[in-house]
């Protein structure tokens, strides 16, 4: 599947609008009336409202066409000059713009970058391994081929994971809007671990402390292999 997505260590720009399926955060907050709990009303509006988004020809389905066309359009924003091509300023003014908008992903940002050092040499060498013509820049051809030899690396062969597989019930590589729909209901009755209706605050940090242990343990297999 032909996907262009930047997935530059941490200075990375996501250009893909399928990898936080019912997450709302930051600006996507689905708190409507302020109270500090999200009913599954409030979390269907707001996924309601981030399908839209995602689904860039409006045919009620999510596909690889959607994720090229959104991919393309975060791509222009990116590119500052227009010439087709991503430089290293651009990319890292494009990932401060990103964490202005949602500042949770700094802050994870910072705490990936406490774990493991000052990254820039790393960062450096990607961008040269990836920049295969030597211009400078990256196109998005040379964003896609990185993503795909990326992808590889991680036994995922290219495809989409996490939420997108869960969400993708029959397989077609493709999120219809009842998909959606039961992955949204099926997310808020995991984060409602009392049942009682609403994903209070404390339900929420609880989810989120779960997801580092998971992705702790992860990391742990990965340095064992």
């Amino acid at each position: 599947m032909n996907k262009t997505i930047l997935a530059l260590s941490a200075a990375a720009l996501t250009l893909t609008g399928t990898t936080a399926i019912a997450q709302h955060r930051g600006a996507h907050n689905p708190d409507t009336d302020g109270n500090g709990s999200v009913t599954l009303t409030e979390m269907q509006a707001a996924s309601a409202e981030r399908f839209a988004r995602m689904d860039a020809n409006g045919d009620g389905v999510i596909n690889a066409a959607d994720r090229q066309a959104r991919g393309a359009q975060m791509f222009a924003r990116a590119d500052a000059n227009g010439d087709g091509e991503l430089t290293a300023a651009e990319m890292q003014a494009a990932r401060e713009a990103r964490k202005a908008d949602r500042p949770e992903r700094g802050e994870r940002s910072e705490r990936r970058a406490k774990r493991g050092g000052d990254r820039t040499e790393r960062m450096a060498q990607r961008f040269a391994q990836a920049d295969t013509d030597n211009s400078g820049g990256l196109s998005q051809a040379e964003l896609a081929a990185m993503h795909e030899a990326r992808g590889k690396r991680g036994n995922r062969g290219g495809k989409r994971g996490g939420m997108f597989l869960s969400a993708d019930a029959n397989g077609d590589q493709a999120i219809s809007r009842a998909e959606f729909d039961a992955a949204v209901q099926a997310r808020f009755a995991k984060l409602d671990s009392d049942g009682n209706g609403a994903i209070s605050a404390e339900e929420r940090e609880a989810h989120k402390a779960e997801r580092r242990a998971e992705r702790q343990a992860k990391r742990g297999e990965r340095r064992g292999q």
